[in-house]
């Protein structure tokens, strides 16, 4: 019995040592792809997904398995800007309601958890740590408040992590120290925590290159981020220019390794990093879904850039 029990248990830690080897490999192989990437990279369009249900405004995406997780707001009144600022808001907090959608690769919906409480009603960019997504959910207004929550994704059982005296806009598991880092409105600014939420760190984002809407922990101290900085242009029809990025960070130091700017469009007019953005291994390279329009137009877009 006790053989039986040894041999039992070698067979599990080899298990758990050949996936844990997979992961990390894999994310190696994102992170090596990821700096090949250029200005002139082609990113050729796979395959685009109509969502079969309300997105509202998507925040922050990330696929466990056969499904996606996607964080979003539903806005029932917009906030509005104050002449002075009161109480030390530059707006008023606007009422919504806050969504992690859960929906399968045709589009399907299976689940919708709400979040938020009271005025924190914004989710975030998201992150998966193995076995929980992360989410922010704040005010929809600079300098404010946030809940960050977990939910886990076996259970979809919604918990507290800790609460942050700020707008926090995304938020990233470093799965090898287990702490939570942040960026504020804007990104313009990092946080990082504790496991339990004590404060350990912030500091400035030093690159005014584009806003991060949607960061992802990638391995070995390294994370993805995915965002636009708004550009006036005349010649629009807004008035306005997206222009999309992405970027490498070490998490220890927020440098940046390596970005890239992204141009590709919409049918809708928008840059395909303004909303939610997740990146994955390829055979051929590197893929990258995101889904940049809102409301009933939102449909999961893929793209590869090939090597």
């Amino acid at each position: 019995m006790r053989k039986i029990i040894l041999v039992m248990t070698g067979v599990l830690l080899i298990s758990m040592f050949t996936t844990v080897f997979a992961e990390n490999n894999e994310n190696h192989d994102v992170t090596e792809s990821f700096k090949e990437l250029s200005r002139s990279t082609n990113w050729d369009k796979k395959d685009q997904v109509n969502l079969q249900f309300d997105a509202y405004h998507p925040q922050g995406m990330t696929q466990v398995g056969d499904k996606f997780y996607m964080s979003s707001v539903e806005i029932i009144e917009k906030p509005k800007k104050y002449s002075n600022a009161q109480n030390g808001y530059d707006r008023s907090a606007g009422k919504g309601i806050g969504h992690l959608f859960v929906f399968s690769k045709q589009g399907e919906l299976l689940k919708d958890i709400k979040l938020g409480e009271g005025d924190m009603y914004h989710p975030g960019g998201i992150d998966f740590d193995g076995k929980n997504i992360w989410v922010p959910t704040a005010e929809y207004r600079p300098d404010s408040k946030s809940i960050v929550y977990k939910i886990n994704t076996e259970t979809l059982e919604v918990e507290e992590a800790f609460r942050v005296n700020d707008h926090i806009g995304g938020v990233v598991h470093n799965d090898k120290n287990g702490k939570i880092l942040g960026v504020s409105w804007g990104s313009r600014k990092y946080y990082v925590w504790g496991k339990k939420g004590n404060g350990l760190k912030m500091e400035n984002n030093q690159s005014h290159f584009i806003d991060y809407q949607d960061c992802e922990y990638v391995g070995q101290d390294k994370m993805i981020c995915s965002g636009i900085s708004e550009l006036d242009d005349p010649n629009s029809n807004t008035g306005k220019y997206e222009l999309g990025g992405l970027a490498l960070l070490d998490t220890k130091t927020f440098n940046i390794e390596h970005e890239v700017p992204v141009a590709e469009f919409s049918s809708e007019g928008h840059v395909i990093t303004r909303n939610p953005v997740f990146l994955k291994k390829s055979d051929n390279g590197i893929k990258l879904f995101a889904i940049p329009d809102d409301d009933e137009q939102a449909s999961l877009m893929i793209y590869e850039a090939k090597n």
